[in-house]
């Protein structure tokens, strides 16, 4: 690197070290920096804790988990969905443990679940900040941090209770360990990185593994230090990895199966089957036994999850979760390795460092995109949000080292190049949403070409009018995200399904690729007792779901309200399991939380009645479980409500053979069940899904569907129903004979 750079993008310089630390920077901080990286994390903080209560208990199937680790450390040790230790959740549960140690201290509530999950955003921007500032100065590392905050994925799962925003901040902490340990060959960092591994296991299980082969690569050829050395180095990390993250599931599949939780998402009770299984190689293949859509039916166009291929991130509703500085990372991510080729291969110089960060954060961003782009099993949206911290560190990077070559005529033809692309696929990405701030596409169009025709020539101008350019061309750039995710944040996200930002047409995740409808904005109607931050949650419609009516108006009975649009509504039994309401937008199929009529679906919680709190909470200490119902996410909202447990038969999908009609019939001879919560009511319950694979908040369907449907034909030939406030309530103690 010959150009000197100006003070908009300081770059550290090499000095003479001892030891094997010769490749450490001494950085002059400009008196911007501080102030600077304090408004970046303060900006960011804002944006995630900004009217946070609203999404209520957002995914209740995570928030009953947090609820019953909060009141059993059994069922914290195991991440149970009820207190009374039946079944855990589908993944480990390094996740709630945060979350279940703020209920603990401050109670259960909306705020107490997210903030969390709100700190580990501004921890990831602050994460990232440090480790691009090593080897790329400040001013990469706050356009760094900034591209992260603002990416419409980000501002969603760092608002969300899913586990995905403790594994996006632990994956980013195991590149910046790798980067410490490259640096002088450090033996400490490596092993911490294989700790961040272990914990993102914990997290979600094999996803934490996606970056595991080039980051080992990398060390493995670059560390500046004898071979034997390096090799005996990645086995003491890899030795740090299997302890962090197998003394839970040591302990685990030791434990007697008699005397814990049934194993979520697992069709034997094993958490090593549900590992290499639902939540492994079947994400890859399709063949995920027991889940929606799931059991064989992978190959072709996806396994039901929305078609493969390259342009999958880039396609539909995808791109505008994480790709709208994708196109531009990918460019850059190749011109800083050519930049930066000409060093020696180890690791102990200016530029080697430089070309390890690129080769860390690029390979990373490089292996996650091709497995979400091929993977042929269950794909959401929101899972992207594991790419953000990849791209935006290489956005960082690559700016840096062309302005800082921009004296090169490739250098800066490939800089205003970017831009230009940029400003392109910005003004695309805005144009998917049908009516969303028309003049901002525009107004990125051609602020952003500008910018990239005037970068060229700017600097003979004098530093000012760089400046300014380089200003226009950052805002051009960071628009379109920077709308996507005030419209993110200023809108309540509940249920399973969520994505970021208005609307879009042509999605292609969610189950069977069922995601083409253009979805109408959304309107905000009281859930239960509460209202949106409440038990009962917010009810969001007007998702544009397919067979959706096309006509406005009252929805018949029995059919899910229609948003404003019309388009909104779906017959009960079409589609939506359990008579799911199809969310805003983004909460396309069962995203709105509160079903009405007392019956939930298998990605959306029920509405609950004050009269069927009253019930449950009469006498429940008397009894295990307050009640038992067919589906989490049915059961999460009861417990949420009453406080008190709630026995989900079938687990997530209603397919997990947990208990087995045997087990439950001696559970109500003990006198440990009060209430069977039925499957419909006033105006909820369908018996079927598409294609048969959706339990439909029955658990019909899927290879334990059976178990659900056998408990529930018993209890209604045994046991008398009663309607609860629109929900079928069977008193377990009573029997008709």
């Amino acid at each position: 690197m010959t150009t000197a750079a100006p003070s908009l993008f300081p770059v550290p310089e090499a000095r003479a070290g001892t030891g094997t630390g010769t490749g450490r920077r001494a950085v002059a901080r400009p008196r911007w920096e501080l102030p600077s990286l304090a408004g970046l994390l303060i900006a960011t903080a804002v944006l995630l804790l900004w009217d946070l209560g609203s999404s209520g208990y957002a995914n209740s199937f995570y928030s009953a988990a947090v609820q019953a680790g909060s009141e059993s450390w059994k069922a914290f040790f195991f991440g149970s969905s009820d207190a009374g230790n039946s079944i855990t959740v589908d993944k480990p549960p390094a996740a709630l443990w945060p979350m279940m140690l703020s209920v603990r201290l401050f109670g259960l509530g909306a705020w107490q679940i997210l903030v969390p999950q709100a700190l580990m955003g501004v921890a990831t921007t602050g994460v990232l900040y440090a480790a691009v500032r090593r080897q790329f100065g400040p001013g990469a590392a706050l356009l760094s941090g900034a591209a992260f905050a603002l990416t419409p994925v980000a501002a969603l799962m760092f608002r969300f209770n899913n586990p995905d925003a403790l594994l996006t901040l632990l994956l980013t902490v195991t590149v910046y360990c790798v980067l410490r340990a490259l640096d002088g060959a450090r033996t400490k960092w490596l092993v911490w990185a294989g700790v961040a591994v272990g914990l993102a296991f914990l997290t979600k299980t094999l996803q934490a593994f996606v970056i595991l082969p080039p980051l080992a690569l990398l060390y493995a050829v670059c560390a500046p230090t004898g071979l034997r050395r390096r090799l005996g180095q990645l086995l003491l990390a890899g030795l740090a990895m299997v302890v962090a993250g197998g003394w839970w599931v040591a302990i685990v599949e030791l434990w007697p199966a008699s005397s814990r939780p049934y194993i979520g998402g697992s069709q034997n009770n094993s958490f090593l089957e549900l590992t290499l299984g639902y939540n492994g190689l079947g994400r890859i293949n399709g063949n995920e036994t027991g889940s929606v859509g799931g059991g064989g039916r992978g190959g072709g166009g996806g396994g039901g999850w929305g078609e493969t291929g390259i342009d999958r991130l880039f396609s539909g509703n995808i791109g505008g979760q994480i790709a709208w500085l994708l196109p531009a990372a990918l460019v850059l991510l190749v011109a800083g390795l050519v930049i930066t080729w000409r060093a020696r291969r180890a690791t102990d110089s200016l530029d080697g460092m430089a070309r390890a960060a690129f080769l860390a954060w690029g390979g990373s961003l490089l292996i996650t995109a091709v497995v979400f782009s091929y993977m042929q099993g269950i794909f959401h949206e929101y899972y992207t949000v594991a790419l953000a911290p990849f791209v935006a560190a290489v956005i960082g990077m690559g700016v840096a080292v062309l302005w800082e070559e921009r004296g090169a005529v490739a250098a800066a033809i490939t800089l205003s190049g970017t831009l230009a692309l940029t400003a392109v696929w910005s003004f695309v990405l805005l144009g998917r949403a049908t009516g969303y701030l028309p003049w901002l596409r525009w107004a990125v169009l051609v602020g952003g070409l500008l910018a990239a025709a005037a970068l060229p020539f700017a600097a003979r101008a004098g530093r000012r009018m760089l400046q300014a350019t380089a200003a226009l061309g950052v805002a051009a750039a960071l628009a379109g995200p920077f709308a996507y995710c005030l419209t993110t944040v200023s809108t309540a996200h509940t249920g399973s399904i969520v994505t970021a930002g208005p609307a879009v047409a042509g999605g292609r995740g969610g189950p069977g690729g069922m995601m083409g409808g253009p979805g109408g904005p959304g309107e905000m109607l009281q859930g239960g007792p509460g209202g949106p931050g409440g038990p009962g949650g917010a009810q969001q419609d007007g998702g544009g779901m397919p067979g959706a009516g096309q006509q406005g108006g009252t929805p018949p009975q029995g059919a899910a309200p229609q948003g404003r649009d019309g388009r909104g509504g779906m017959p009960q039994g079409q589609g939506v399991p359990g008579g799911a309401v199809a969310g805003r937008g983004g909460e396309r199929f069962g995203g709105g939380q509160g079903v009405p009529g007392g019956s939930g679906g298998l990605l959306n919680g029920a509405r609950v009645s004050a009269e069927a709190k009253k019930a449950l909470t009469t006498d429940a200490d008397d009894y295990t479980w307050a009640a038992a119902a067919i589906g989490s996410q049915n059961a999460a909202s009861y417990q949420l409500a009453s406080g008190a447990p709630v026995m989900p038969i079938g687990g997530f999908n209603g397919s997990d053979p947990s208990p087995t009609l045997e087990q439950f019939q001696t559970y109500v001879r003990d006198g440990k069940i009060h209430w069977f919560i039925g499957q419909g009511g006033t105006t909820g319950g369908t018996t079927g899904g598409a294609e048969g694979g959706m339990p439909g908040g029955g658990g019909r369907g899927g290879p334990g569907g059976g178990a659900g449907t056998a408990i529930e034909t018993w209890v209604k030939a045994t046991f008398k129903a009663t309607t609860v406030g629109g929900a079928t309530f069977y008193d377990l103690t009573a029997p008709t004979t």
